[in-house]
């Protein structure tokens, strides 16, 4: 099963054989939590810069992400919902 949020590149998937497809409904980012995960990389590290090239856009986004899951809680914290701990 392949889950997809509503992002224009999401869209052709008429190729893919013997996988489920579910997309998710538009607009609704809390059942997409590695979006908050980017939220966090981009706000933090991310945004705001220039790099020269590709090579130094992956070095810096390996860089964010490693920082990131440095801080033991924090991804789960990041990802967690309260209303679906009901």
């Amino acid at each position: 099963m392949v889950v997809m949020d509503g992002a224009g590149w999401h869209q052709d998937v008429s190729e893919l054989k013997n996988i489920s497809i579910l997309k998710l409904p538009p607009y609704s980012p809390e059942l997409n939590p590695i979006e908050r995960i980017w939220r966090q990389l981009k706000q933090t590290s991310l945004s705001n810069r220039c790099y020269k090239g590709y090579g130094q856009i992956v070095e810096a986004g390996c860089a964010a992400w490693n920082a990131l899951v440095a801080e033991k809680d924090k991804p789960c914290s990041l990802v967690a919902c309260e209303w679906a701990l009901l």
